[in-house]
């Protein structure tokens, strides 16, 4: 459950454009905290942000940092600011529905726990994964899978990919606050239908496919292959105007998950 302190920004009316931004600071700002730095100015954290300085300034007056004029903003402060209205200063457990290639990727990465984000389960279908260890606490000790549950202990369960049969059962022990899709489409709105049964209300979908969700249900869509076509359609375009003499635009950045996000 997120404490209420956690929803300040959404009671200020946050523009959902500026939650998309949010996590791109928290990133940077990140970075240079870990470089050092102490301070930095609107014009330098819009750069490496991929954003102008006049948007990055109305994004953080939302949360009341304003920077300091000839100073800037304070790193160290800023990233404990985003980080509280993300929700960061908490844990937030996460399920995985889909142990293929992609929902593997994911349970294989590791810069999740330093964001917040602690794996807590595995699932799927598929007889052939069921039973599977998978994950970077395996990786990273290099762990014979044979060996891992007793040499682990419950760190190797949580790795352990399970039935989806089991959800309910890992629903009341871990308590996840946060489902992931990576199923096939034709396998997604089922799944979808058994995490909200099962009490989940926030959820981010990689099945290429619209879900039907009830109100008060959160989904978050990313579809690898429509952003290819996007990046198609400008590289296209970019062939045409340099066919026809045009300068070419700056370059951006935009975000893989829209803003809004809901299907």
């Amino acid at each position: 459950m997120v404490r209420q302190e956690e929803y300040v920004g959404i009671r200020r009316g946050i523009p959902e454009a500026t939650v998309a931004r949010l996590p791109v600071y928290h990133r940077v700002l990140t970075e240079l905290q870990a470089s050092k730095v102490s301070t930095v100015s609107s014009g330098e954290l819009a750069v490496e942000s991929g954003v102008n300085s006049a948007k990055l300034r109305k994004d953080l007056s939302y949360l009341g940092s304003y920077g300091t004029r000839g100073v800037g903003y304070d790193v160290e402060f800023l990233v404990y600011q985003i980080a509280r209205e993300l929700g960061l200063t908490q844990d937030w457990p996460v399920v995985i529905v889909g142990i293929g290639n992609l929902g593997r990727a994911l349970a294989n990465y590791g810069g999740f726990a330093s964001r917040g984000f602690r794996v807590v389960g595995l699932l799927d279908c598929d007889d052939r994964t069921i039973g599977q260890q998978v994950g970077p606490a395996l990786l990273d000790r290099g762990v014979d899978p044979a060996i891992a549950r007793t040499t682990l202990g419950a760190e190797a369960v949580e790795s352990t990919v399970r039935h989806l049969d089991e959800l309910e059962e890992l629903v009341a022990t871990s308590r996840p606050t946060i489902a992931v899709i990576a199923t096939p489409a034709r396998a997604a709105q089922d799944v979808c239908d058994r995490l909200v049964a099962a009490g989940l209300t926030s959820i981010l979908n990689f099945a290429p496919v619209v879900l039907t969700v009830p109100a008060g249900v959160e989904v978050r869509k990313v579809d690898l292959a429509t952003e290819l076509q996007i990046l198609a359609f400008h590289e296209q375009r970019k062939n045409r105007d340099h066919s026809i003499g045009l300068e070419p635009t700056e370059p951006r950045e935009t975000l893989l998950v829209p803003s809004g996000g809901k299907l």
